[in-house]
Parts: C-alpha cells; structure tokens; sequence
C-alpha cells in the first residue's frame, strides 16, 4: 500500500524572488516602453518559432502580459502559452497562469488530482527565464504590432 506524502512543499522564496527579478528585467527588454493595453510583440527565434508577448492590463504599479507561442503545425495544447503580472514598484513579474492552470498555487501536495508538481510556480517561472533568455539571445526580430 502506497504512502501519501502529507508535508507540503516549502517554497525558496529567496530563489524565487531572484528568478522573478531576472524575468522582469528581460520582459522590459522585450516590451516597448510605456505599452498600451493590446499593444504586442513578436519574438522569431526561428523560421518556425514565433512568440507575441501582448499587454492585456496596464497598472500604475503592474501590467498583465500574455506570451504565446504561435508556431504553424504545432497542435494547440503544445504551445507555450502564460500570462504574467510584471510589477513595477519592485521591479519583479511571476508567472500567474501557464497551460491550463489558471492561477498557480505557492506549492501543492504531492501527488494531487491534477498531477501538479510539489513546486509547479517555481519552475514555471524558472521556465520563463530560459525562455526569456533564449529570445534576448538567439531572436532575431522584434516587431512592435498595434
């Protein structure tokens, strides 16, 4: 019979905190300055590989952004798709949704009904970083869409 692992995951909240600092200075590389609510942009990594970072809210202290990834014969469920909350006044932006998980929990028990991980935000947002620095690294286009 199995056991059920009843300690939650204790998140690195320092860890945590530097990852979402490292986000938010590549997102402001990648965004225009000042943005307007549906303003967007695309990030080639590839002939095939196309990102659209798009500003779905606007803050004085926050933004919302949605990244998605538009890559032609790629099924739906595939594609990266996350919106993050970029926060102004200290400079941080954490992955708030990713996939289908709408909005992601600081930890979750192990196992759970929806096979998240113990520390699913963490590495999402660890996700985001590599992605991030792959675009600053390897795009070649950004191109400011209304």
């Amino acid at each position: 019979m199995a056991r059920e692992n009843t300690r939650k995951h204790v998140p690195d909240l320092k860890a945590l905190q530097r990852t979402c600092d490292v986000n938010y200075l590549a997102l402001m590389k990648l965004l225009p300055n000042g943005a307007a609510v549906g303003e967007s942009v695309s990030v080639g990594i590839s002939e095939q590989v196309l990102f659209v970072l798009r500003v779905l809210e606007t803050a004085p202290y926050t933004w919302h952004v949605s990244i998605e990834q538009c890559t032609p014969g790629l099924p739906c469920f595939m594609r990266m798709k996350v919106k993050v909350r970029l926060y102004h006044d200290v400079r941080m932006a954490e992955v708030c949704a990713s996939q289908q998980i709408f909005a992601l929990q600081p930890s979750y028990h192990y196992p759970n009904e929806n096979m998240h991980h113990p520390n699913e935000k963490e590495q999402v947002n660890l996700f985001l970083a590599e992605w991030l620095k792959c675009c600053l690294y390897h795009g070649f286009s950004t191109v400011k869409q209304l």
